[in-house]
Parts: C-alpha cells; sequence; structure tokens
C-alpha cells in the first residue's frame, strides 16, 4: 500500500515518542513536512496568533469573527549570537483560507488538497465548547492553519503556485488576484460529477477501490473520534470525582490527632490528580485533530476519484460520438442504413439525395471525424496524463498518511501510558502519607 520514497531530502514527522514538555508541544504542530521543498528552504512560514475583531459583512450586518496572523521569514541560518530578521506579517480571515483552498481545489484537480481544520467543533465530548469563537477551539484552528500552510509549502507541485505565494506575502489585492485566474469557471458541478459517476462505462478499477478505501477509512476514523468522546466524557467523570476523595480526607483530617497530617496530605494529592484532567483532555484534542486532519482528507481523495470519473465519462461520449459519425458516413457511402432512423424513412418517403448533395455531406462528415479523431486522441491524453500526475501524488500522500497517523498513534499511546503513570504515582504518594501516619 505504501510507496517507497528513495528520496533523501530532510522530513520533519509529528508524533515523537518522547514525552516531554518540549516535544509532546511540538507534535501538535503537525505531521509530515517535507523540508527539502523549494519553498521551505527559502521561507518559513508560521500563523503565530488569533484575533477577534467585530466589523460589519457584505450585507452590512455587524459580526463577530477571527482573524489569523501568518508571518514570513527568509529561512536563513542565524549567526551565533545574531538576530533572526523580523518577519513580514499579513491578517487572514478563514474565509480566505477557504477561497485558497478552492482555488487550487480546481487548478490542480489531480492532486490532493490538503484540509482545512473544521469551521466548527465537531466530535465533542460534552464539557468542551463548540463555540468557534471560544479561545481554545480557536487556537487549535490557529495550529491547523499553521499545518494546513505547511503542508501546501512542502508539497512539490502547489509550493511553486503563484496565487499561494501572493496569499503569504500580499495582505491587499490577493483576492482580486486569485478571482482574475478565472478558475470559478472550471468549477465542475456537483450533478455534473454525479451523473458522471452512474453513466461512465468502463471505471479505472484503480480509482474505483481507492474511493472505496477512502469511503472506509472515512469510516473507521469517524468511529475511532466518536469512541474517543465517549471516553474523554468517562474519564473526565472519573478524575473529578477523584476530588471527592479529597474532600472527604480533609474533613477526616479536622476530626484526627495522630493521623490528621497523612489524612489532610492524601486528600492534597487527590485533589492535584482531580485537577490534572482538564490538561490531559485539552492535549488529547489535539492529537483527536490529527485524525481529524485525515477525516478530512478522505473528502480530498474522493474529489480526485470524481474528476477521474468525470474525464473518463468525457473520453467515452468523445468514443462513442465518433463512433456514431463514422456509422453515418458509411450509411451515406452505401446509401443503406443498418437501424431505424428519420432519414432512412425521409429517403422513402422522397427519394434519395443528388449524387452532388451526397458528395458535400460526406465531405462535411469527413471533416467532422476528423476533427473527432482529434478530440478523441486529446482527450484520451489528457486522461493518461491525468492517470500519471495523480497516481504519482496518490503515492505521496500514501506515504505520508501511513507515517503520520503511525507517529500519532504511538503519542496517543503515550500519552495514556504518561496519565496512567500519573495516577499511580498518585496513590503512591497517598500511600506513604497513610503508611506515615
Amino acid at each position: 500500500m505504501m510507496a517507497d520514497s528513495g528520496s533523501n531530502e530532510e522530513v520533519a514527522v509529528i508524533g515523537n515518542t518522547d514525552i516531554t514538555s518540549t516535544e509532546s508541544e511540538n507534535n501538535i504542530i503537525n505531521t509530515m513536512v517535507e523540508r527539502g521543498t523549494a519553498l521551505l528552504k527559502k521561507m518559513e512560514i508560521n500563523v503565530a496568533e488569533a484575533e477577534k475583531r467585530t466589523g460589519k459583512n457584505t450585507v452590512n450586518m455587524q459580526e463577530t469573527y477571527t482573524v489569523y496572523l501568518i508571518e514570513t521569514r527568509p529561512a536563513e541560518t542565524v549567526p551565533e549570537g545574531g538576530t533572526p530578521a523580523a518577519p513580514d506579517t499579513l491578517w487572514r480571515r478563514y474565509s480566505e483560507f477557504e477561497l485558497l483552498r478552492t482555488y487550487l481545489l480546481v487548478t490542480y484537480p489531480y492532486i490532493i488538497i490538503p484540509p482545512l481544520p473544521e469551521k466548527r467543533a465537531e466530535f465533542v465530548w460534552h464539557k468542551l465548547s463548540a463555540d468557534n469563537l471560544d479561545p481554545d477551539f480557536v487556537e487549535r484552528r490557529r495550529v491547523g492553519l499553521e499545518n494546513y500552510l505547511l503542508r501546501v509549502a512542502s508539497h512539490p507541485v502547489l509550493s511553486n503556485d503563484k496565487i499561494f505565494f501572493l496569499f503569504l506575502t500580499e495582505e491587499k489585492g490577493w483576492r482580486e488576484a486569485v478571482l482574475e485566474t478565472g478558475f470559478q469557471d472550471k468549477v465542475d458541478s456537483r450533478l455534473k460529477s454525479l451523473s458522471a459517476a452512474f453513466r461512465v462505462k468502463n471505471p479505472d478499477k484503480r480509482f474505483t477501490a481507492l474511493k472505496q478505501y477512502s469511503d472506509e477509512l472515512n469510516t473507521v476514523i469517524s468511529q475511532l473520534l466518536r469512541v474517543r468522546a465517549r471516553v474523554a466524557d468517562r474519564l473526565y467523570g472519573v478524575y473529578k470525582v477523584h476530588g471527592n476523595y479529597g474532600r472527604v480526607f480533609s474533613e477526616w483530617s479536622a476530626i484526627e490527632k495522630e493521623m490528621g497530617d497523612g489524612l489532610q496530605s492524601a486528600g492534597h494529592h487527590m485533589d492535584t490528580y482531580a485537577a490534572s484532567i482538564d490538561d490531559i483532555l485539552e492535549e488529547e484534542e489535539h492529537y483527536a485533530d490529527q485524525l481529524k486532519e485525515y477525516f478530512f482528507y478522505t473528502d480530498a481523495v474522493r474529489s480526485v476519484c470524481r474528476k477521474h470519473e468525470l474525464i473518463q465519462y468525457e473520453l467515452e461520449i468523445a468514443a462513442q460520438d465518433l463512433a456514431h459519425k463514422k456509422q453515418l458516413k458509411e450509411e451515406l457511402a452505401t446509401g443503406t442504413v443498418r437501424v431505424f432512423s428519420l432519414k432512412g424513412m425521409t429517403s422513402k418517403l422522397f427519394g434519395q439525395e443528388s449524387p452532388e448533395q451526397r458528395e458535400s455531406k460526406l465531405a462535411a462528415l469527413e471533416q467532422s471525424i476528423q476533427e473527432g479523431e482529434q478530440a478523441l486522441k486529446e482527450k484520451n491524453s489528457e486522461c493518461q496524463e491525468f492517470v500519471r500526475t495523480a497516481w504519482e501524488d496518490i503515492e505521496r500522500f500514501k506515504e505520508q498518511k501511513d507515517n503520520d497517523l503511525r507517529e500519532a498513534l504511538i503519542s496517543y499511546a503515550i500519552m495514556q501510558i504518561s496519565m496512567c503513570k500519573k495516577g499511580i504515582q498518585v496513590w503512591s504518594n497517598a500511600k506513604e502519607c497513610f503508611n506515615k501516619m
């Protein structure tokens, strides 16, 4: 399933198996970024902060929204003791990230375009806010948007796109530049894509299998995220109920002389344990966001499959049209009609056409057939080129996916082990307190 890249490019992968605080924080700033690509060799990219703003929208209504500060600076080595260059900065709204991604989807239909982080929280456990202006959610989205930019900037094709570079460097005039590309005229309608999916006669088995795999991966990840949300709910309750131990031990210590200090200390450990769950689940949420990224990636994979179905359908239509024209030419040349048609009935009722009329029609048909053969040749080349370039990107994506999900799951397991060890340590400390009574 996973291609061997054989590349010597420097790769930074999320999910280091160490659990120091610094490395855990680095794990959150996401997954596989190929540092060997052209843009990331020249430029460092960060989404440094988020800011809530209030203003009027296009229909002159007051609204509250969030903007994100993008920082870019030359990726140059800073001498020891030197000061790095000040970054260039600009602000972008989430809707501008959406416009950029739509442009990339239309312009590069053969590429699995990285997904944006969710616009509103999904698969949340009940204590987590689903408000898209909640500070914790905005912070996770900030991390997700930075990861999105790094994904695009590390892609061997997308990183060279002029519009993407302008998105990073030009705050004013970028929207006009992307609209001037005319990409909106190339957007395939959903109805057109759906029609192609049902009517294509010879689908490519590889893309059919990939589409099915994408559907199944979507189902598996959604189930995993739901299980994780239910576990988080129950875990939160288990931890918080330990606070009752702390309260009871503290009340008990007030009526004991010899055992009072030990009970008080044990109660303190229980209170600390109960309070620790908030930070634990907040860290868990970042790992859940990594799974959500691939939940949304499955739609990007399906988008490539849908585009291939549409191209294949157009190829088949061109072949059918050419075959029909050749049949008409044969009928006109021989004077025989192989199937019932209005033309055949007309000939029987009003007589055959004159030789001059037939020659004129034959010449027009011959010209139309030549044009049809050229159109078929071009459509066939387009389909072959799409398959070649799409499959190159699919193999790249498979390698990225396998690395990312493996590292994310390992890191998640290590976090769970660390959490259990902390629980054991709390009860070990409580035991020591009881021993000293």
